[in-house]
């Protein structure tokens, strides 16, 4: 990352830094999560349709999303410690970092649904609203047609913004469409192998797949070692937390 891009983060709260990860690097997890996808979706429960399962595939029950491959697997947690990505993440929040959760979103082809604008620090309610970033590795090219991220740039440096849910839906936090309309959002496509890094607080959304191509990404939120999700909004799991690298270290070999 540059100090052109690393400005363009604090300014705009994100930036994509491109071919972070190599293609076959990309493809072994995208076997990887369809592997465990198919495994997961098995044995899903009737309780835990509406929170995993995709809505926007009305002919066949397709994954929406995944939680916590950092800790159940491997690839994935050699990823979250790959030292390439590592050293973007502490180059924007300090020496010192731990994967506090991750998601993979499978946003399948047409029909794989939407993400309404929303703030990653709402759902987390961390200690140190600075002391996030998440990193979002597109598994595969992330386009407008297939549903790529769109930002609020400088949001960053606004405020935590209340979230609402549908009756149907309480874990879909999301801003109310009275606000989120009049904020305007910049597309952020991201190409296979690379990596966008947002701010908690930054506004975010993605738009549903109509392509016939997949949109897979693996969102890793890292926090500082001295970062807890103090009053999250939803239940995270602590047990999970893995810690990746020490201040200590990081300064001892002059990072």
């Amino acid at each position: 990352m540059t100090p052109e891009q690393r400005a363009r983060y604090v300014a705009d709260g994100h930036v994509t830094v491109p071919g972070l990860f190599s293609t076959a690097e990309m493809d072994a997890a995208i076997a990887d999560i369809m592997a465990w996808g198919s495994e997961f979706l098995a044995d899903l429960d009737e309780a835990d349709r509406a929170w995993y399962l995709d809505q926007g595939i009305v002919s066949a029950q397709a994954l929406r999303k995944m939680d916590n491959p950092h800790f159940y697997r491997p690839v994935f947690r050699e990823i979250a410690a790959e030292p390439r990505l590592i050293a973007e993440v502490e180059s924007l929040i300090g020496p010192g970092v731990s994967v506090y959760f991750s998601q993979i979103f499978f946003k399948p082809p047409k029909g794989g649904g939407p993400k309404p604008v929303h703030q990653d620090n709402y759902y987390f309610g961390p200690n140190d609203r600075d002391g996030v970033v998440t990193a979002w590795i597109a598994l595969d090219a992330a386009t407008v047609e297939n549903g790529c991220l769109f930002f609020g740039d400088g949001t960053n440096r606004g405020p935590i913004l209340d979230h609402v849910a549908p009756p149907d839906k309480p874990y879909d936090l999301q801003i109310p469409d009275a606000v989120a309309s009049a904020i305007p959002m910049t597309p952020a496509p991201v190409p296979k192998g690379g990596v966008s890094f947002h701010h908690g607080n930054t506004l975010h959304r993605s738009s549903d797949n109509r392509s016939p191509n997949w949109r897979r990404a693996c969102a890793l939120h890292y926090v500082s070692n001295a970062t807890r999700f103090a009053t999250p909004a939803l239940s995270y799991d602590d047990a999970v937390v893995t810690r990746i690298t020490e201040a200590e270290q990081r300064q001892a070999h002059g990072g």
